[in-house]
């Protein structure tokens, strides 16, 4: 019974003062976090047509054109390429796209986007973006909004499997017809 007391004592002192005890280092906030937005939007809904995954970086001041130039290749939010999943073969814009996670780039414009899904995955920002990894490239208008859209926001709304994804930021919403 002492023994056992004295090597409990022992270890405890062995945890207490041991330099090898570290605190995990965790990171800070991101400034342009991480989210996701999917249709059907239910969280209780499993069966899922499509979900992006996306930074959301916010304007602060600054103007749209600034952050996502017109005429370039955009990442579609903030940090790596955002990434979309569909659940099962679509029909993106009028385009064909087969089940699976692609990332989702965009090329600004007054009138409207090109909306492009790509081959390349883990990709950061759209610096090693490569045209022959497109999927399918379609064109969406672009509508204003009301009330500016401070934080890049994706959003679907739709019934049964027939879904517009919406994307949003500034004044500026793109949308894109998807059916399954």
């Amino acid at each position: 019974m002492k023994k056992s007391i004295l090597t409990i004592v022992f270890f405890a002192f062995a945890l207490i003062f041991s330099s090898e005890a570290t605190a995990q280092e965790f990171a800070e906030l991101d400034k342009s976090p991480m989210d996701a937005a999917t249709y059907p939007s239910s969280y209780r809904n499993s069966d899922k047509l499509v979900k992006v995954v996306y930074s959301r970086p916010q304007l602060k001041k600054r103007s749209l054109s600034k952050l996502a130039p017109n005429g370039k290749v955009w990442r579609t939010g903030a940090n790596e390429a955002a990434e979309i999943t569909f659940y099962k073969d679509v029909t993106f814009g009028d385009k064909k796209v087969k089940a699976g996670t692609y990332s989702l780039f965009t090329i600004p414009g007054d009138k409207e986007w090109t909306v492009i899904i790509s081959s390349a995955l883990n990709v950061w920002g759209s610096y090693f973006y490569k045209e022959n990894e497109d999927v399918a490239r379609v064109t969406a208008p672009v509508t204003k909004s009301k009330k500016s859209i401070e934080e890049f926001s994706v959003a679907f709304d739709g019934e049964d499997n027939n879904a517009t994804m919406y994307l949003g930021w500034g004044n500026v919403i793109v949308s894109v017809p998807i059916k399954g």
